[in-house]
């Protein structure tokens, strides 16, 4: 278990999701794995068909306007100028870092434990990165990004206190990113309608709630000038057209949306009751994943992996292990078994 010395020197970052990876490391587990590793919604949107002509032609610009259009309204943002798409809010992080170096930013600030590609990416872009964990030590540094609620632990940051942030950015000419990725399910208040802020970019991701990584579809909302400035950086066409076609359909879809955070609230409970019954610590979450705080994590890890279960671990904190939602009953019922399975051994 835990990646090589080649992968690391290369500076890579283990992710969830890697199931290649996991049938390598565990050959005699039994099929079909259960993937709890990504921390994305397990019911995805239940968009109807994308036409053919989705595929066979460049997406039209007039699509891509509509669905800034729904998203500003959705999100908050003062307009649809206030919103820049792009295949994924991945893409858009080293070109954050670049707009801050264009910006005379010298040093940046992450507060981790977070995502760990927003420290990777602000780094190739060229900048000095420090990861911190206190929001108040991000104000020494030109360019500042908080994960909120943040990945993996579900931390909650105020918003006074992030728009307080922002303006001590702007009062140098630095940046404040705000990674808003599990907002939907996490409950921190979002502050994209504070989008005009001109020190501000709000990342909100659309594959997490939805339930569609693949699509690869993801969304910065920040004063216009900026979002110009990623628009000219992706150049045309940056969003599919079956991306466009589907999250025009969901981002209108308000009793979907109400009816699957009834449902994820539901499933993070009976989470949370199943990691305790199996004596393990909660150490945060969302309603789309659970962290465990356990010294047998890297046992825990095997021992669900011997049995076609995956989930996150985590170089930097081998004590840690998060949890995704299983997707169906007979995936909740292997996951039971394994857990318990698991905390019966450890006590022997």
């Amino acid at each position: 278990m835990g990646e090589t010395v080649p992968e690391k020197a290369q500076g890579a970052i283990r992710h969830g999701g890697n199931l290649g990876k996991a049938r390598l490391m565990f050959p005699e587990a039994p099929e079909p794995w259960i993937d709890l590793s990504t921390g994305i919604n397990p019911h995805s949107y239940p968009h109807s068909p994308v036409p053919a002509s989705a595929f066979a032609r460049l997406p039209e610009p007039g699509a891509a306007e509509e669905l800034k259009q729904l998203a500003a309204a959705h999100f908050g943002a003062p307009s649809a100028s206030h919103i820049t798409l792009s295949p994924g809010t991945q893409m858009l992080m080293p070109l954050l870092a670049q707009i801050a170096l264009s910006r005379g930013a010298k040093s940046g600030a992450v507060l981790s434990p977070a995502y760990a590609e927003h420290a990777r990416t602000a780094r190739m872009a060229g900048l000095t990165v420090t990861e911190v964990e206190n929001l108040g030590d991000l104000s020494a540094h030109d360019y500042a990004v908080v994960v909120n609620p943040n990945n993996p632990d579900g931390r909650i940051t105020d918003r006074d206190a992030l728009l307080s942030l922002a303006d001590s950015m702007r009062g140098k000419g630095g940046l404040l990113v705000v990674d808003e990725a599990f907002v939907e399910a996490g409950g921190a208040e979002s502050l994209a309608n504070a989008a005009g802020h001109d020190a501000l970019i709000v990342l909100r991701s659309f594959g997490k709630f939805y339930g569609m990584a693949g699509v690869r579809l993801g969304f910065a909302i920040a004063h216009p000038t900026t979002t110009a400035a990623l628009d000219a950086m992706l150049g045309p066409w940056a969003v599919s057209g079956p991306a466009l076609h589907i999250a025009t359909e969901a981002l209108a879809d308000e009793e979907w949306q109400s009816f699957m955070r009834l449902q994820l609230a539901k499933e993070a409970r009976r989470m949370n009751d199943l990691l305790k019954k199996a004596g393990l610590e909660i150490a945060g979450g969302t309603s789309l994943f659970m962290l465990v705080r356990d010294k047998h994590a890297a046992a825990l890890y095997e021992h669900l992996g011997q049995r076609g279960i995956l989930v996150r671990v985590f170089d930097e904190r081998p004590n840690d292990i998060r949890f995704g939602l299983p997707g169906s009953e007979a995936e909740w019922q292997r996951l039971e078994a394994a857990l318990l399975s698991f905390n019966h051994a450890s006590k022997v």
